[in-house]
């Protein structure tokens, strides 16, 4: 079973947050991950033509998708939208940002929204928000409160070696562990 995680990461934090998606999906027995920036072309429309699952991932810039992410989504809709060779694969996302929210929320729905044009199933998180009672922490997994997708916040005065934060990196992780699960859920056997 392939996932295959498609991302921009202009400063390096989301790209780690990739890798922890990539770590969830290898969680699962029999799941491969294949990490594609958007940045290293060509893409390889094949490989996500024969993916299970594709999972979206960019940085949220002015409350919306990086322009590179932009730009795969548009370049997409000839090798895949035109024939619907996507169809009933499933989808997910995640995103970071330097502020707290940073119109987050924007960004996923925008992945959501391509993956419904694309005629895919999205999955979101199956986590209920951490960090919302008095007696909790940033620690928690969910620390951010989403269940469309991943999010992550990373401080603009940090780099990637330090942020995002190990529970935003463990929250990516659970994404990329279920989506394998509900991936398995739908292949072919």
């Amino acid at each position: 079973m392939l996932i295959s995680i498609v991302y921009d990461s202009g400063y390096g934090h989301t790209a780690r947050q990739a890798e922890a998606v990539s770590e969830g999906v290898r969680k699962v027995p029999g799941a491969a991950a294949n990490l594609i920036a958007v940045a290293d072309r060509p893409i390889p429309w094949d490989a996500l033509e024969h993916s299970d699952a594709i999972i979206f991932g960019s940085p949220t810039y002015n409350g919306t998708l990086s322009a590179k992410l932009k730009q795969f989504f548009e370049d997409a809709n000839g090798p895949a939208w035109n024939e619907l060779k996507w169809r009933n694969k499933i989808a997910a996302g995640f995103t970071n940002s330097g502020a707290q929210n940073g119109d987050k929320l924007n960004t996923l729905m925008s992945m959501a929204l391509f993956a419904a044009q694309h005629a895919m199933i999205w999955v979101g998180l199956d986590l209920k928000p951490g960090n919302s009672r008095s007696t909790s922490s940033p620690d928690e997994l969910n620390q951010l409160g989403s269940w469309i997708g991943a999010m992550a916040q990373s401080n603009v005065d940090e780099g990637p070696e330090v942020a995002p934060r190990d529970s935003d990196l463990r929250t990516a992780a659970r994404l990329g562990e279920r989506v394998a699960e509900v991936a398995r859920q739908f292949a072919p056997r």
